[in-house]
């Protein structure tokens, strides 16, 4: 527990610290907005010459408070420490500048490094404070992704940017932000990112059995009905890693030729196998042998 309490704290630190370098580097260098707590902060950069960091930090204890009304202990200590880490990167990395003659590169850039950064800070279960606070708790209670909402908020923030940006200025931070939120989304789910397979299989005991022996995969077995021929069918459901549908397509396969399989993609995935050691029991399909389907 210490151990990965120690690696959240970490990765927060290197999350914020590519957050600071590239709104500094990029986005304050080539006049590009930034959008909620930190795009405010830049644009009293703009305006009246204040250290982005210290601005960040002021604006940020209000909502510091609502945070630890509304998020858990663990989380807003994670919090504070990401709004305390990113407002000590965005002053200690303020006199770095990288003007780029093409703005459009420069934009894909910046929204690259912030959504890198963001990305990381909210995989290992902190915000940076700000805006992050609100999409958090709209994640948490209603499902919303935050790159998602984080955009809404940021395209308002990019929108009173306009007292100082020009319209072309605020269209390249537009696409600034528009790349860091794909970019946070890809690196929260691609750290659970896996595949679930659906197979429908005449020898599913024989498949079933190659996946638990072959790949270390527990398998569920699923009674279904064909509503076309009203057959009876044995349904079989695994979740493996991403690196793994390969092997897996080829097991089937190999065992029948004529197996029908149905690939998704799970976005999250929790239990044996994905987030528990083999210590910790889980009632969950991924590490029980399947039941046989009842004659």
């Amino acid at each position: 527990m210490l151990r990965f309490k120690f690696l959240n704290v970490a990765a927060i630190v290197v999350g914020s610290a590519i957050v600071g370098f590239g709104v500094n580097y990029l986005n304050i260098a080539n006049d590009l907005a930034e959008g909620g707590v930190t795009g405010i902060a830049v644009l009293a950069k703009f305006l009246f010459d204040w250290d982005p960091g210290i601005t960040s930090f002021i604006l940020n204890v209000p909502l510091l408070i609502l945070g630890w009304k509304v998020l858990g202990k663990y989380s807003l200590a994670y919090t504070v420490w990401g709004t305390v880490c990113l407002s000590f990167f965005l002053w200690f990395f303020g006199a770095y500048r990288f003007p780029m003659d093409d703005p459009l590169l420069a934009a894909l850039f910046a929204g690259v490094s912030v959504g890198v950064g963001l990305g990381i800070i909210f995989r290992f279960g902190g915000t940076t404070g700000g805006v992050d606070i609100v999409a958090r708790v709209l994640h948490k209670y209603f499902g919303w992704k935050i790159g998602r909402t984080m955009f809404v908020a940021d395209i308002l923030v990019i929108g009173l940017s306009l007292i100082y940006l020009s319209v072309v200025q605020a269209m390249y931070t537009v696409v600034a932000v528009f790349v860091g939120t794909r970019i946070i989304d890809f690196v929260q789910e691609a750290a659970y990112s896996a595949r679930s397979a659906t197979i429908v299989s005449t020898e599913h005991e024989a498949v079933a059995d190659r996946i638990l022996k072959g790949m270390n995969r527990g398998v569920t077995v699923i009674n279904g009905k064909g509503a076309y021929t009203g057959q009876e069918r044995t349904l079989l459901y695994v979740v493996v890693g991403r690196s793994e549908i390969v092997r897996l397509k080829n097991l089937v396969l190999d065992v029948d030729p004529a197996a029908f399989i149905s690939i998704g993609v799970a976005n999250e995935v929790l239990g044996h196998g994905f987030t528990l050691n083999k210590s910790k029991e889980t009632s969950g399909p991924m590490h029980r042998p399947a039941p046989q389907p009842s004659s």
